[in-house]
């Protein structure tokens, strides 16, 4: 007999889907001991991105063994930066309770995951310009209208 969904036999009920890396280290038997490992990372992480918000956007948890914390940064000028706050990270996860006696950072470089995509500009028909400038001629001369005008006329002279 085969089942769709994994089947939680203590209880009868059907498990709910898997949907996520953690759902998988807890179905996959062989796997399930990295899981304290996996829930201690996050949560150290997490504790992290806390202390220190700004500095922790672009940094990731490499190792954290023996009270000895590594970190990995993307490049040398956000690691001399976390640097000189370590001791407010220590002192921060200490206060959370983490036992925490020394933190090294590693500059891990990779490559950038998305290519810079160059936006060109839009060419603007001839007859689209003169309906600009018509609207621009077209529109009450009144308070709200100014900015708008101003906009559209300046927009008409850089196409021409």
């Amino acid at each position: 007999m085969r089942f769709s969904t994994p089947f939680n036999s203590v209880r009868g009920k059907k498990a709910p889907p898997a949907s996520g890396a953690t759902d998988f280290l807890r179905g996959n038997s062989t796997m399930a001991a990295l899981m304290p490992t996996v829930t201690r990372m996050v949560a150290l992480q997490k504790d992290c991105a806390a202390t220190l918000p700004t500095m922790f956007q672009n940094c990731d948890i490499l190792q954290f063994e023996d009270t000895q914390l590594v970190l990995a940064t993307p490049n040398a000028a956000v690691a001399a930066k976390l640097k000189q706050q370590l001791p407010k990270l220590q002192a921060g996860l200490q206060a959370r309770g983490w036992q925490i006696t020394a933190i090294k950072l590693k500059v891990q470089v990779t490559k950038s995951l998305a290519p810079v995509v160059h936006t060109r500009q839009l060419v603007l028909p001839g007859s689209a310009v003169s309906a600009f400038a018509a609207l621009g001629d077209a529109l009450p001369a009144s308070e709200q209208n100014k900015t708008l005008i101003a906009a559209l006329r300046a927009m008409v002279e850089r196409r021409r």
